[in-house]
Formats: C-alpha cells, sequence, structure tokens
C-alpha cells in the first residue's frame, strides 16, 4: 500500500466493510507516538441544519445590530 502525492491512502474493502466506513461516513486521526489511527465519529446532525435553514431569512423586525444591542443592554 503506499500514498498517493496527494496524501491519500485506500482502506482495503474488508476494513471498512468490518468497521461500517462507508461513503460519507466522518472519521478523525488520532497520533499517538509513531502511530497513526483512523476513528469513525458520529455524523453531524442534519436535523440543526435543516433547522437552521427553515428560519434562516424569517426574521420580520426592521433594526440594526446596534439597535437590539441598545435594548438589551438597556442603553
Amino acid at each position: 500500500m503506499h500514498i498517493s502525492t496527494k496524501g491519500q491512502v485506500t482502506i482495503p474493502q474488508a476494513f471498512r466493510e468490518e468497521l461500517g466506513l462507508f461513503p460519507n461516513t466522518e472519521v478523525e486521526f488520532n497520533l499517538d507516538k509513531d502511530r497513526l489511527y483512523i476513528v469513525k465519529t458520529e455524523q453531524p446532525s442534519k436535523r440543526g441544519k435543516a433547522l437552521i435553514a427553515a428560519m434562516s431569512g424569517k426574521g420580520d423586525i426592521k433594526m440594526t445590530t446596534d439597535e437590539i444591542m441598545a435594548l438589551m443592554r438597556g442603553d
């Protein structure tokens, strides 16, 4: 096995299947002395992204940020 000029390595299929490393799976790299570990991580929540997208641009208050901050501070 070799590292490509782009720094890429192919994880053997048997390992990918055993660990459930499918396309778009999130992984992180951990270094321990002279060993590099690849660890499967939790995928980011799609629910949060969907909520932000649904709320984006829905505000109807016509105030500047400075006006809102003044109200919050009681200035």
